[in-house]
């Protein structure tokens, strides 16, 4: 099993260093799974993750107390906000609705995560 938790990290680290140069794909979800999966396969990556001093702080916050800084909650749902809009010039009724719905219901659950 050790090799398929290394090789899922080593999958969710790539997809989360996408996620950190594009704006509508997140990266710290990406690195709590890549975290899940060195935990069981390869510790010193695990702690390399952890230690990493701009994402480090977010993921522990997340597996410590499931929380979610406030500066992280804004940039999110403005991300998600910047997603409607650009659905609304792009692709128009009906689309736009899926977007919203993506808003109201993830928009709302990091929001009224801890801080």
């Amino acid at each position: 099993m050790r090799p398929l938790y290394a090789a899922g990290g080593i999958i969710a680290t790539g997809l989360a260093a996408i996620g950190a140069f594009l704006p509508i794909m997140p990266t710290v979800p990406f690195l709590l799974v890549a975290v899940f999966c060195f935990a069981r396969s390869n510790p010193a990556w695990e702690q390399k993750i952890l230690d990493h001093p701009h994402w480090g702080p977010q993921v522990r916050d997340w597996r410590e107390r499931r929380a979610i800084n406030r500066r992280a909650k804004i940039m999110a749902v403005g991300a998600l906000s910047a997603g409607v809009g650009f659905t609304w010039f792009t692709l128009g009724v009906p689309w736009v609705f899926f977007s919203l719905a993506i808003l109201a219901i993830g928009g709302t659950w990091i929001w009224t995560r801890n801080e």
